[in-house]
């Protein structure tokens, strides 16, 4: 009787990494719109991305996610290019 080793990843495992990616990718978008948009922005958009590539059952959050990290980035270029810094505050 031969043993064969099991793979590694299984069709199930990868669904739901590719799921929780969506979720991080949703996440962190809407974090990156307060907080630290140059690192969370680019970080949404990349899981977002990998986890429409990898079939995702969650992909409308998938999509939400790389939305909000495309507008992270747009909110970063829009704060370097108006207030020459990153941040930004409420009022005066």
């Amino acid at each position: 009787m031969a043993l064969t080793a099991p793979s590694r990843t299984s069709p199930a495992r990868a669904r739901r990494d590719a799921d929780g990616m969506a979720v991080a990718s949703f996440v962190l978008g809407l974090i990156g719109l307060l907080l630290f948009n140059a690192v969370f922005g680019p970080c949404a958009i990349v899981l977002g991305t990998l986890a429409i590539a990898r079939d995702t059952r969650r992909r409308g959050r998938a999509l939400l996610g790389l939305t909000l990290g495309i507008a992270d980035v747009v909110l970063l270029i829009v704060l370097l290019t108006l207030n020459h810094s990153v941040f930004w505050q409420f009022g005066g």
